[in-house]
C-alpha cells in the first residue's frame, strides 16, 4: 500500500476560559469561539509527530515523491456559517503534554494550558494560547452542509521536519477574527477525536506515494467487465506489523469459444495498467480508511499476478475490513465488492 499512517505522540487543547487547565488525556480536541455569560471565550489545539517516525518512513517506506496529509475525525460540529476556515501553524516552542482533561477535578497542571507550555506548570507561553510562526500556514474551509473531517495537505513542513528543522507541532485555530469576534451569531465548535479516545478515529499523518510497478510476464490483460475478481492468498488475519501482498485472481465471466485441451479457468488475466485501484473499509462502518486514488493506490503487476501491498499497522487492530477494487475495462468503470474480508490483530 502507498499509504501509511503514523499517529500523535502527543496532543492537547487550551481553553481561554480555563486558563490553568491542561488536557492532555481528553478524548477530544476542540477548536471554538463562544460566549458564556456575557463573555467571549476561545480554544485551540496543539498535535505534534515523532520526528524519528516521519524520518523513518520516509527513508525506508517512501519510494520516489510522496505527499502528507494531517487528518483527524469529527465528534461533533456545530454553529458553522456559509463559510469556516481552520487554520494550522507550527508550533514555535516546545509543549508538555500533560496528565489532566477538561473535566478534572482538582485542577490539574503539570501540562501545556492557554497561559502556560511546560509541564511544570510553571513557564507562560509568550503570547496566550500558545507560541505559533505565522508561517507556513494551512488552511481547510468548511460549510455547515460540507464534510467536517479534517484532511489538509502538510507535505512542506513534513519535508522540512524531515531534514531536521525543529518539529514542535502544529497549532490549530479559527481566525483572530471569529476568536474575537463580537457577533453572538457567530460562535463555531470543532471537536475531533484525540490521541486518547476510545472510538476508532484518533488523529494521524498520512503518507502517501506511487508505488505501483508493471512488469507482466505473457498472461492477457482483462478485457471485459463481466469478470471474476478476487484475492486467492488472503489469510484472513493479519498482524498490525505486517505487510502482505494481496494477489488478485482475475477472469472473464464468459469467456471466448475456444478447442481447448483445459479448462478456460486456467489463466489468470492482469487488471489494466494505470486504470486499476484498490481502496479498503472498515467492514463495520462501511467507512473508507483508504480511498480510491488514481495517483496513489495503483495496482502492481509481474509475472505472477496483479497485486498491491497494505501496511497494517495504519489500520485499527481487532477490526475487520473489506478489500475493493476498480477498474476501467472494455470503457466502463466497474467496481467489485465481493466481501474480500480480513482482520487485523494487535502483534
Amino acid at each position: 500500500m502507498a499509504v501509511y499512517k503514523i499517529f500523535p505522540t502527543k496532543d492537547a487543547t487550551l481553553y481561554s476560559q480555563y486558563p490553568n487547565q491542561n488536557t492532555g488525556l481528553d478524548q477530544i480536541l476542540e477548536v471554538s469561539s463562544y460566549d458564556y455569560k456575557g463573555t467571549r471565550y476561545k480554544s485551540r489545539y496543539l498535535i505534534q509527530f515523532s520526528t524519528t517516525e516521519i524520518q523513518n518512513v520516509v527513508d525506508t517506506k517512501t519510494v520516489g515523491s510522496w505527499v502528507s496529509y494531517l487528518k483527524t475525525y469529527n465528534a461533533a460540529t456545530s454553529g458553522l456559517s456559509l463559510d469556516t476556515n481552520l487554520y494550522f501553524y507550527t508550533v514555535s516552542g516546545s509543549w508538555g503534554m500533560g496528565t489532566g482533561t477538561l473535566n478534572s477535578s482538582p485542577q490539574v497542571t503539570n501540562g501545556t494550558s492557554w497561559n502556560f507550555k511546560d509541564v511544570s506548570g510553571s513557564i507562560l507561553w509568550d503570547n496566550e494560547g500558545g507560541d505559533y510562526n505565522l508561517t507556513p500556514v494551512y488552511s481547510q474551509s468548511f460549510t455547515y452542509s460540507d464534510p467536517i473531517d479534517i484532511s489538509v495537505d502538510v507535505t512542506n513542513t513534513i519535508e522540512s521536519w524531515y531534514s531536521g528543522s525543529g518539529n514542535n507541532g502544529f497549532l490549530v485555530k479559527l481566525s483572530s477574527s471569529i476568536e474575537d469576534s463580537t457577533n453572538r451569531n457567530i460562535q463555531p465548535i470543532f471537536k475531533n477525536f484525540s490521541i486518547d479516545t476510545n472510538t476508532i478515529y484518533p488523529p494521524y499523518l498520512e503518507f502517501k506515494w506511487d508505488d505501483s510497478t508493471w512488469n507482466t510476464g505473457s498472461n492477457a490483460v482483462l478485457g471485459t467487465p463481466e469478470s471474476f475478481v478476487s484475492i486467492y492468498n488472503n489469510s484472513g488475519v493479519y498482524y498490525s506489523e505486517s505487510v502482505p501482498r494481496f494477489r488478485l485472481a482475475a477472469i472473464p465471466k464468459y469467456p471466448d469459444r475456444q478447442f481447448l485441451t483445459a479448462s478456460y479457468y486456467t489463466e489468470n488475466y492482469y487488471l489494466p495498467e494505470s486504470q486499476s485501484l484498490y481502496a479498503i473499509k472498515d467492514s463495520s462502518t462501511n467507512e473508507f480508511v483508504v480511498d480510491f486514488d488514481s495517483n496513489y493506490t495503483r495496482i502492481s503487476a509481474d509475472a505472477t499476478s496483479s497485486y498491491f501491498d497494505v501496511y497494517m499497522n495504519g489500520l485499527e487492530p481487532e477490526r475487520y475490513y473489506t478489500v475493493l477494487i476498480k477498474t476501467v475495462v472494455g470503457g466502463v468503470t466497474k467496481v467489485w465488492d465481493e466481501n474480500i474480508m480480513f482482520k487485523v490483530e494487535k502483534g
